[in-house]
């Protein structure tokens, strides 16, 4: 992660004074991977590492404050970009990445001790599930992964200009865009606060539930300020309450021993949609507007929903959401 601090800093400079096409990509590819070493996965891993089968509250308090990233940070952008322009704009996101640093070279590099007995070993719910089932649990969880990361990756890029094409002004859109982060912010202080009463697998598919209706009321929205944001602010807490699911379903359905390198494997298809959405979205947009691309996001958002109830049902016949 302390890596990733270095190339997300270089990335943004180098974005900042790219000339070139091959510079603009090869600023992109270090962006990329700093991604990749220092956002919630990689925080995850670094949790289940430290705090093996009790990284599930470490997991959702860190993303607490992560959800304010959008609210707080694309009006700081915008305003950046209008004082210096996005050149300038970006030399300073690279000094906020720097800022990071110290930050990341604090964490605690020791393993999780693990001083359970042979037993109770035994009785972990990552180890619970049979071979056969354990692959329908990855599956599943990948599937459930991938997508939830293509969705949020393709329609938070064009956000802003989807609200506009809902018939909000470009101001005001992009004031209801950042609510999304106040959603995610406070779906997960309600699962810190009382989620622990809930299982995660139980969590997950109530998250999935919210999504497909809160793209329903975009669609009917109609550029009705009121339907706008309560849009927004269920998208936020749908994908913020996945992001923390997101890292403590392994914990229930695998071995936290491995779950930096196993969960990794599964991520990788995540990766590459995450990078294809924001196109595909915008291919979408050009063609069928922001309806067609609310209609992607319920199509997506109705394959996570299938694919969580049947996680769910699958961890029932194993009495591991119980």
């Amino acid at each position: 992660m302390s890596a990733g601090s270095v190339l997300c800093a270089a990335g943004c400079a180098g974005l900042a004074v790219a000339e070139t096409l091959v510079a603009y990509y090869a600023a992109w590819i270090c962006l990329g991977l700093a991604m990749r070493s220092t956002l919630y996965d990689a925080a995850f891993a670094s949790l289940a590492r430290i705090g093996g089968p009790e990284a599930r509250r470490p997991i959702a308090q860190i993303t607490l404050l992560g959800g304010l990233a959008s609210t707080c940070f694309w009006p700081i952008g915008h305003l950046l970009a209008e004082a210096f322009g996005w050149r300038g704009a970006l030399l300073v996101y690279a000094g906020f990445a720097l800022l990071t640093l110290p930050l990341h070279l604090a964490i605690p590099g020791a393993r999780h001790q693990d001083n359970a007995s042979p037993e109770q070993m035994r009785r972990l719910p990552s180890l619970a599930l049979r071979r056969h089932d354990r692959t329908i649990a990855a599956l599943l969880y990948a599937t459930i992964v991938t997508l939830t990361n293509g969705l949020n990756s393709g329609l938070s890029a064009h956000m802003i200009g989807v609200l506009t094409e809902l018939g909000l002004g470009a101001g005001l859109a992009v004031s209801v865009s950042s609510l999304r982060g106040i959603g995610q912010s406070t779906a997960r202080l309600a699962e810190i606060l009382f989620g622990g009463r809930l299982h995660p697998i139980d969590l997950n598919l109530g998250a999935t539930l919210v999504l497909p209706l809160c793209f329903t009321v975009g669609l009917a929205s109609g550029g009705y300020m009121a339907a706008a944001v309560g849009f927004t602010l269920f998208y936020g807490a749908g994908i913020g309450i996945l992001s923390i699911t997101r890292g403590t379903l392994p914990l229930v359905l695998f071995d936290y021993r491995t779950y930096g390198a196993f969960v990794g494997k599964l991520l990788v298809p995540s990766f590459v949609l995450s990078a294809v959405s924001p196109l595909v979205f915008a291919a979408v947009i050009e063609h069928f507007g922001a309806p067609g691309a609310l209609y992607l996001a319920i199509a997506m958002s109705s394959a996570i929903l299938a694919a969580a109830i049947a996680l769910k049902t699958l961890a029932a016949r194993q009495d591991l959401s119980t």
